[in-house]
């Protein structure tokens, strides 16, 4: 029987390659390596070649390094310069991996494209559903809520049942026993750098000082540019006070940081835009669903009070700290992502 040609994204990490090692045994694998923004390619690039020699598997390395300069470290950048906080892993899984990456794969003479990320897929009726991975502290079905029908009907997620330590223990039965200790950044372009410094070193950069103003408009102090602080900052301020002072919100058109105390970064309501439905239409209403407004939120719960083209208002159960614009708010049904939208 003829066997399915898989193009495996093999990054050098335990994740992509335990994928390839699974995959290997029932499919036609070729690895597949994007080359983007990272640090040190070259050393990378080996690596990658090491792994895949290893599994014995071929290894195609598709350059998409403009393509991500144009479309994520632009939009990284100009999001901070803004007064918002970006989620580049999103916007690149939309745009890059699972966008022109997997486009590339599947030219190749691939039928799909596998990745290690922790997440599942979930095919009802010809529609695909996204849900999140086994486990819970390693789901990543949050950087993955926007991928449309297309791609999920292309993907497969083969770690989605098993856990980070069950990974670890796989591969060093298959004879990797260097990837422990070893976990890859979030933000792949900022290995050796903070992000202060990849913005201030930018040629579109703004760092003309500002004003640091509490709610009633005091100046309390001043600023190196607005793109230094995020909602919920304490740390960096240079203000003292009997209390600490957060930052509540950025002002890009008066380059203003404001400050408030720590009750002022509580609200009870969010307004998503740029709205994308797993299943391209809007969800029920009159039902309660769990949402997330970072990453690393455990989620909360949550109403859709209002919908119309490209934005939604949430109304939280219990009010929730430091919601950011900028960041992404992922709405679930029990385990299953059914959209998401930018905060403003």
């Amino acid at each position: 029987m003829k066997r399915i040609k898989v193009g495996v994204a093999l990054s050098g990490g335990v994740d992509s390659a335990s994928t390839a090692i699974k995959l290997k045994k029932h499919y036609d694998v070729t690895a597949f390596f994007m080359q983007l923004a990272q640090p040190d390619i070259a050393i990378q690039i080996e690596r990658v070649t090491e792994i895949a020699d290893k599994i014995g598997i071929p290894l195609t390395v598709i350059d998409l390094s403009q393509q991500f300069e144009d479309q994520v470290l632009k939009y990284f950048c100009n999001t901070y310069y803004a007064g918002r906080t970006p989620n580049p892993c999103i916007i690149c899984n939309r745009k890059i991996k699972f966008g022109l990456f997997l486009d590339a794969i599947l030219s190749k003479n691939m039928e799909k494209a596998a990745t290690g990320h922790y997440a599942r897929i979930i095919e009802n009726d010809g529609i695909y559903h996204l849900a999140k991975g086994a486990d819970k502290r390693k789901d990543q079905s949050y950087f993955l809520a926007r991928l449309d029908q297309h791609q999920l009907s292309k993907v497969i997620f083969p770690l989605g049942e098993m856990t980070k330590e069950e990974t670890y223990s796989f591969m060093e039965h298959h004879g990797f026993h260097s990837f422990r200790g070893n976990e890859s950044q979030d933000v792949c372009f900022l290995q050796h750098t903070t992000v202060a410094e990849f913005l201030r070193s930018n040629s579109a950069a703004d760092n003309t000082p500002g004003t640091i103003i509490n709610e009633d408009g005091v100046i309390l102090g001043e600023h190196p540019g607005i793109f230094n602080f995020t909602i919920g900052q304490r740390r960096g301020l240079g203000i003292s006070d009997t209390s600490p002072y957060y930052v509540t919100a950025l002002d890009a058109a008066t380059n203003t940081v404001l400050v408030g105390k720590n009750e002022l970064l509580l609200k009870d309501h969010i307004t998503l835009k740029n709205l994308y439905w797993a299943t391209g239409k809007p969800p029920e209403m009159a039902k309660q669903y769990t949402v997330k407004i970072r990453y690393t939120h455990k989620g909360s719960s949550a109403s859709i009070t209002h919908i119309d083209t490209n934005s939604c208002l949430l109304e939280f159960a219990e009010p929730q700290r430091a919601i950011t614009p900028g960041q992404f708010g992922v709405i679930y049904d029990n385990e299953i992502v059914i959209g998401c939208g930018e905060i403003v």
